[in-house]
């Protein structure tokens, strides 16, 4: 039997995807993070499916439940937050499961940062402003960040940012960033994207900590910092010029 790692999407029952969907509508037992998932979605498992929520199971327990449903004949939907690439804890998963010889697929859900940049209606890749995005975090109650990847070595670059698990950390944040990118610069801080209680936060480097903390966020957010984020006088992009040549072979690199 199968094990699908199902990214659910940011919050919104509707932002599966329909392979998502059909999946979980065969599937037979679903494992799902209480705290993230919303109820409309496990309307979707078939009647009489086995749901169970992981948010009190420790990853062995979680293990052990995904071996013992495929000992069962039954295959898994094994829902994830967001999209199952990043923050999702899959890694772990898939390499207990690779032990045990249970076989398994990853199902690509909508990643939190892409809800949150859809609901501040922006594009984080702006024509000669900013054509680089870093996906990070800060180091918290959390494991320990890999050499290299400091949030100041990030900032250096000037590239925009998408921070999660940081906003606890909101004035360390601003603390590494000043420096590179001075207090004047965008930020914007998205709370329960695509999710009821959704709340954006819009400022600079220097005033986020102040708004984030009146507004008592202290979960359940992504911080954007970045140009791109009040970019207006920009050039449009080459590969929509009027100036382009349209009779030539697109290329990758064009």
């Amino acid at each position: 039997m199968t094990v699908f790692f199902i990214g659910a999407g940011p919050g919104a029952a509707d932002l599966i995807t329909v392979r998502g969907r059909d999946l979980l509508a065969r599937c037979p037992v679903c494992l799902y993070p209480g705290s993230l998932t919303p109820p409309d979605l496990l309307t979707h498992c078939p009647p009489g499916a086995r749901c169970v929520d992981t948010a009190g199971l420790s990853l062995e327990e979680i293990a052990g439940e995904l071996v013992a449903a495929d000992r069962a004949g039954h295959d898994v939907a094994r829902l994830c937050s967001g999209d199952p690439s990043i923050y999702s804890a899959v890694a772990e998963q898939t390499r207990r499961l690779d032990a045990a010889g249970v076989a398994y697929q990853v199902v690509p859900g909508v990643p939190a940062f892409a809800a949150a940049a859809a609901e501040l209606g922006r594009e984080l890749t702006v024509p000669t402003v900013g054509q680089s995005l870093v996906i990070t975090r800060v180091r918290a109650r959390s494991t320990a960040m890999p050499p290299g990847e400091e949030l100041a070595a990030f900032a250096a670059t000037g590239t925009t940012l998408a921070l999660h698990l940081a906003i606890n950390r909101v004035e360390q944040v601003v603390g590494e960033l000043l420096p590179h990118y001075g207090a004047g610069c965008p930020v914007a801080v998205v709370h329960l994207a695509s999710q009821p209680g959704q709340r954006i936060l819009r400022g600079t480097l220097g005033e986020i900590a102040r708004q984030v903390r009146e507004a008592g966020i202290s979960r359940a957010a992504i911080i954007f910092v970045g140009r791109v984020l009040a970019a207006g006088n920009f050039p449009d992009s080459y590969l929509y010029s009027a100036a382009r040549d349209r009779s030539a072979k697109i290329r990758d690199n064009d």
